[in-house]
């Protein structure tokens, strides 16, 4: 009984851990994580964070992670179910600005900032970014295309450019919400997402 104990708490400390680190590098960047700064926000020890992950790249890559399963949770759990095509994407699209419009991180959208932060870099944490937002442009890009053979969308649309025009929407919800102050950012776009698939 105590040896799952342990490993629960050990479980729940991680994850409380990734909650704060993927919270800070929302606004500060992956490469802004310090486990100095993570231990002194959760009262633990460097040792005691670290120990997690046995390095700051291992950190930046478990934030990734995690990040991707918030945004699994929020944004595509609640449309999977759905008929793949326009139903789907309609449905993607409201779940991903309810999303961006709490938002899910202080920052604002994660990968978007991630995305910015490491556009030009290399090395895991770029490839971990890149391989998860090549995933979401997929995912969307087949739903786009099964509306498209469904006669839901024009026939010469362009699936790829539709998943590049969604995403551009999407990762301007930050700044325009941050910088210009908008705070229905994330309802302007939802909007324009909608017009973007022919739908109100």
């Amino acid at each position: 009984m105590a040896g799952r104990r342990s490993v629960a708490a050990a479980r729940d400390t991680r994850v409380a851990i990734l909650r704060a680190a993927a919270d800070m590098a929302s606004i500060d960047g992956l490469d802004g994580l310090t486990v100095g700064r993570l231990a002194s926000e959760l009262g633990m020890s460097k040792a005691g964070v670290i120990g997690h992950f046995g390095s700051k790249t291992e950190l930046q890559l478990a934030t990734i992670e995690y990040a991707a399963d918030v945004f699994r949770a929020e944004v595509w759990t609640p449309a999977e179910h759905l008929e793949p095509g326009l139903p789907r994407l309609l449905a993607i699209c409201d779940a991903w600005m309810a999303y961006a419009g709490k938002p899910a991180f202080p920052g604002g959208c994660f990968f978007a900032a991630a995305s910015f932060e490491y556009d030009s870099k290399t090395g895991p944490v770029h490839d971990a970014i890149a391989e998860r937002v090549q995933r979401w442009h997929e995912r969307l890009s087949a739903d786009v295309a099964t509306a498209i053979e469904a006669g839901e969308l024009p026939t010469d649309a362009s699936a790829d450019r539709i998943a590049h025009s969604l995403w551009a929407l999407a990762a301007s919800v930050t700044p325009n919400r941050h910088l210009h102050r908008d705070t229905d950012a994330a309802d302007h776009v939802k909007t324009s997402m909608r017009i973007l698939l022919g739908a109100r």
